[in-house]
């Protein structure tokens, strides 16, 4: 049975960038990729940071039962399909999913079991120059993230994990622990070692 972990975090905690760092260190994990239906932004593409989808495909989506959980954000529909669950287990991987809280709340009734993760900036003032120094998003735009960020931070206690994104290495090491950890829990047996590099 594979385990679904759930990593949720406000924008600019530095999710992104400790999930591709966990993911060099630890093998047999599965990425879902979410469908959405807004734009590509920048160098984004299909099937490799989202799958762009219109509202009508998304739609047919839901109206067919093929999410584990969708949400509308900011407009814009995003949403995890079943199929990556089932993919995973019949490769007998472990799977990672990128969600809000929104997302979270919807995966932990349909797969109880699921393993949460909640990642948090050290501070406002850190997240807040995070966002800025991405040079993505207009002032209005920052101003609404921190708005959502400080709403998403005050569900922080319905996690299994909280894990401060501080130091890009230790923080990547202690989610690395959390997986592993779990993992042992689960089947009762060590890691391998190249799992535990």
């Amino acid at each position: 049975m594979s385990i679904v972990f759930i990593v949720s975090a406000p924008s600019g905690s530095g999710k992104s960038t400790l999930v591709n760092e966990l993911f060099k260190m630890v093998q047999g994990l599965d990425f879902s990729i979410s469908y959405t239906t807004r734009p590509p932004r920048g160098s984004e593409q299909n099937g490799k940071e989202y799958f762009f989808v219109s509202k009508s495909e998304f739609e047919a989506m839901i109206a067919a039962d093929e999410f584990l959980e969708y949400a509308n954000v900011f407009g814009n529909y995003y949403g995890t399909a079943c199929r990556f669950l089932r993919e995973t287990e019949k490769r007998g991987h472990d799977l990672l999913l990128d969600i809000d809280v929104q997302g979270a709340e919807q995966i932990k009734k349909k797969v109880p079991d699921a393993v949460s993760i909640f990642i948090l900036p050290p501070d406002r003032d850190k997240l807040e120059w995070r966002l800025r120094n991405r040079g993505l998003d207009p002032e209005a735009v920052i101003r609404r993230r921190l708005d959502t960020a400080r709403r998403e931070i005050e569900n922080y206690s319905k996690y299994d994990y909280i894990l401060v994104n501080n130091v890009l290495e230790q923080s990547a090491d202690e989610l690395k622990a959390i997986v592993l950890g779990e993992r042992i829990k689960g089947s009762g047996t060590e890691p391998t070692p190249e799992e535990d590099r």
